[in-house]
């Protein structure tokens, strides 16, 4: 497959879609092209949202494309869109390369309807951070599949995941690509097949559109990549029990034999997450003051919470998922301070990057914990305890902002060339099936 022709007409864009906007392309396409694009109603959001897949093309293996598994994930949405419309455009890819694609732009529209204050400004880090919303845990899409064999036991299922289950049910995919991406890290992957080969073609897409791969600390402690920057999935049973979850799209993929992809692309370019040279500092030293740092972060939030916990009154996602992170990630961290000491230089890609995850952790989460206390002001709740640790947050975050600004080399990676980056990979992956 000449994948460089697909991704050399993906358009430019200037932000990310609504969820409105995302439904009304649908509509769009649909309408224009009723012989080509099946558009029907899969499911249904926690709070009503309909849940719709678009389906096209007749090959004799079936994809399910799945956007926005978290909602402070987009670029995912503008993937799918590229692909579909080059779906209906290109003949060949549409009736001769063997797939028949149901794409989902959107598979957690609530959450999404809470992250558009920064859709429409990519780029800008702090309307990034004070527009962020991440569900806890247990409500995200992702990490709510069913596991009921072995020690840890999940079956409170959302409903969108359902909405995914029923479609894979039905369709039996060959293979399922989870479009998700990080925030200020390099590009990187995960498969659940070791293959080597496509592994390598993987990691080249994304340097070959300029992107560093992510040298630094892997995502999940522990993990040992498949190639440059190419992990291999990690399984429901595998982390679900440390953060209280179910399993991963993955894990239902392994129903039918499918293989799984997950693209993490950040929005943000640093060339030093891809820098692997040896610093003078140990390895050891600079997880342990890493994870210090994050544990201060977690000491700090608590005292807060703490302080104003007893005149809460407004039950919010943003409180429901301030909480779950402080338990949540108190839970990594012991499993990152748990692994064996590596007595070795650490790379300038590591150092940084445990440097930018405190970083990332503060803004996230300082950024949430701010709209919490803003919904409890909005709501009239305007006790002493909320308005002082809302001013000294506010304080707080304004100064955590500053420093990660002055320790930072990144700069805005254009939106064009993540979705070329993703759609890219999905077709790498789906042409590694029928090679």
């Amino acid at each position: 497959m000449d994948v460089d022709r697909h991704i050399s007409r993906v358009p430019d864009y200037t932000a990310f879609p609504t969820v409105d906007e995302m439904h009304a392309e649908l509509d769009e396409l649909a309408a224009a092209h009723p012989d080509l694009v099946r558009l029907r109603r899969i499911g249904t959001s926690r709070l009503g949202e309909p849940l719709r897949v678009a389906t096209i093309g007749s090959g004799p293996r079936d994809a399910v494309i799945i956007g926005g598994p978290h909602p402070n994930e987009p670029i995912g949405s503008l993937t799918v869109s590229a692909l579909l419309r080059q779906l209906v455009e290109d003949t060949w890819l549409r009736e001769e390369f063997g797939f028949r694609w149901h794409l989902i732009p959107c598979v957690d529209p609530d959450g999404a309807r809470l992250n558009e204050g920064w859709y429409v400004r990519p780029g800008d880090r702090r309307a990034y951070a004070e527009h962020f919303y991440r569900p806890a845990e247990a409500d995200q899409v992702e990490w709510t599949f069913p596991l009921t064999e072995g020690e840890h036991f999940f079956d409170r299922t959302l409903p969108e995941t359902e909405a995914l289950m029923r479609l894979m049910d039905e369709v039996r995919p060959a293979f399922v690509y989870s479009l998700h991406n990080g925030e200020l890290q390099g590009a990187f992957y995960y498969l659940n097949r070791n293959e080597p080969e496509l592994a390598t073609r993987l990691a080249g897409l994304a340097t070959g559109q300029g992107l560093p791969l992510h040298m630094g600390a892997a995502e999940v402690p522990g993990a040992v990549p498949i190639g440059p920057a190419v992990y291999p999935t990690p399984l429901g049973a595998e982390v679900a029990a440390v953060y209280n979850i179910g399993g991963g799209s993955v894990d239902y993929a392994a129903c039918f034999g499918a293989l799984h992809l997950v693209t993490e692309l950040p929005y943000w370019a640093d060339p030093r997450f891809g820098d692997d040279t040896p610093t003078g500092r140990r390895y050891s030293e600079v997880l342990a003051t890493g994870l210090a740092e994050e544990r201060g972060l977690l000491t700090e939030l608590k005292r807060s919470v703490a302080a104003v916990e007893r005149d809460l009154t407004v039950p919010s996602p943003y409180r429901r998922s301030l909480l779950n992170f402080l338990t949540a990630y108190d839970g990594l961290l012991t499993a990152w301070e748990a692994l064996p000491e590596i007595d070795r230089p650490a790379t300038v890609a590591e150092v940084v990057d445990l440097r930018q995850r405190t970083h990332t952790m503060r803004l996230r989460y300082g950024g949430t914990y701010l709209r919490m206390l803003d919904a409890e002001l909005a709501a009239g709740n305007h006790t002493p305890a909320i308005r002082a640790e809302r001013a000294a947050l506010g304080t707080r975050f304004d100064a955590w902002f500053d420093e990660a600004e002055a320790e930072t080399n990144a700069t805005p990676i254009p939106i064009r060339t993540l979705v070329a980056v993703q759609l890219g990979a999905g077709l790498l992956a789906a042409d590694s099936l029928i090679r």
